[in-house]
């Protein structure tokens, strides 16, 4: 008995099983523990850790311009300018960009430090600098024209030149400064070629109808002298009147930068925005082409000339639609449309010269039953009409919208192809 007293105590190298009614080895009982898993087991995985907060990773993704904006609305700017919609909102669990804007502007004014205030910023001011560069061009080109008609002989070539290279950097001059400077920004090879095919369609409002007419009925035998009786007739009228129109096209641009700012800081929605920006689009082309008229009227009756609204208006309009879309960043529609405004003019002079081939008189037709029905300046009439309703519908889709008026700063717009 001691025997088994002394294997039944605790610590004995084994103990009585009641269930097989025998004595087991330590090694041999039942082990209470958990079996262990095979070797070959698979290990299981923990779940991926998802997103839980989308819009902070948003935010990180554009800090700079949370940092920097002043109200929902910039930011709702700046991320319509990197392609989110109101569709890709949904993603961020929010209706519509304005909501998920308020959302990251509310986060970044929280999170802001102390001493960091959001503040407005001031709409666009009127300086002197670029208030008195808008009417440089309109004055020497009046002094050309002046000088034109005082002088005669050799002396004329030279005043023309030095004059149209006086005014080609009067006008450089005014478009570094002011509401239709373009943004450092967006110097790209599409405003080189805007300059190239804006200054092809002055050169045809100058010397264009004269040499047009004068090709349809044969000539030219010589190049133009700039005299009331030369038979390519040049046109100084409209280019002294757009020259002078420089200064209400600024301030017309200034007044859309001013508006639209002010509607930037109390409107509530990007559709709200876009429907209070359309009628002040229209109305700066309205303004400068009610101060252009009167400039042609003007123009015409101290130069002795018929003023020529048709053509003259429809290529002011093209211009100036032209220049706020690449103030704004939108380069691409206005070089374009330029280039096939320009190119049609070509096509329509070369056609009447290629006309004179063998066997190609009918290239001539089309130009020939235009001039003989409406007059020359039928083709600078109908292509400039087209190009500037092109812009006009262009300029009512980019301009009014928010990313179009924020600081350029705060992001960098896409460029909408045609």
């Amino acid at each position: 008995m001691s025997d088994l007293g002394e294997l039944d105590r605790p610590g004995s190298p084994g103990a009585w099983d009641d269930r097989s009614q025998q004595w087991l080895p330590n090694e041999k009982k039942p082990s209470a523990t958990k079996p262990a898993a095979p070797v070959n087991a698979p290990t299981p995985t923990t779940p991926r850790r998802t997103a839980a907060d989308p819009v902070k990773a948003l935010m990180h993704r554009h800090q700079d311009l949370c940092n920097r904006a002043v109200n929902p609305l910039e930011i709702a700017a700046g991320l319509e300018a990197h392609g989110i919609t109101d569709r890709t909102a949904t993603r961020f669990r929010h209706r519509d960009v304005f909501s998920l804007a308020e959302e990251m502007f509310a986060r970044a004014t929280r999170d802001a430090a102390p001493s960091a205030h959001h503040k407005t910023t001031d709409a666009p001011r009127v300086r002197l600098d670029w208030a008195v560069l808008t009417l440089l061009p309109g004055l020497l080109a009046t002094a050309t024209v002046t000088a034109l008609r005082l002088t005669e002989g050799r002396p004329r070539p030279a005043i023309a030149a030095a004059g149209i290279l006086t005014v080609a950097l009067a006008l450089r001059a005014a478009l570094s400064r002011g509401p239709l400077a373009t943004p450092p920004h967006h110097h790209t090879s599409n405003t080189s070629g805007t300059s190239v095919w804006t200054a092809w369609l002055l050169a045809y409002a100058l010397l264009g109808d004269g040499l047009l007419q004068t090709a349809l009925t044969g000539g030219p035998d010589a190049l133009p002298t700039g005299t009331t009786a030369d038979p390519w007739p040049l046109t100084p009228a409209p280019l002294l009147a757009l020259a002078w129109s420089f200064a209400p096209a600024a301030w017309t641009a200034h007044l859309l930068a001013t508006r639209a700012h002010r509607r930037l800081t109390t409107s509530r929605a990007l559709d709200d925005f876009s429907t209070a920006v359309r009628p002040l689009i229209l109305t700066t082309l309205t303004l400068y082409l009610a101060a252009l008229t009167p400039l042609l009227a003007l123009t015409g009756a101290i130069l002795g000339e018929p003023a020529p609204y048709a053509r003259t208006l429809p290529l002011g309009a093209l211009l100036l639609l032209a220049r706020l879309l690449t103030t704004h960043g939108f380069t691409h529609a206005p070089a374009t449309v330029l280039m096939a405004t320009a190119a049609t003019e070509a096509t329509a002079t070369a056609a009447v010269f290629a006309a004179r081939l063998p066997g190609c008189d009918a290239l001539a037709i089309p130009v020939q039953t235009l001039a003989d029905t409406w007059g020359p300046a039928s083709v600078p009439i109908l292509t400039c009409t087209t190009a500037a309703l092109a812009l006009l519908f262009h300029a009512s889709r980019t301009l009014t919208r928010a990313s179009a008026h924020t600081p350029p700063e705060a992001h960098t717009p896409p460029e909408p192809r045609c």
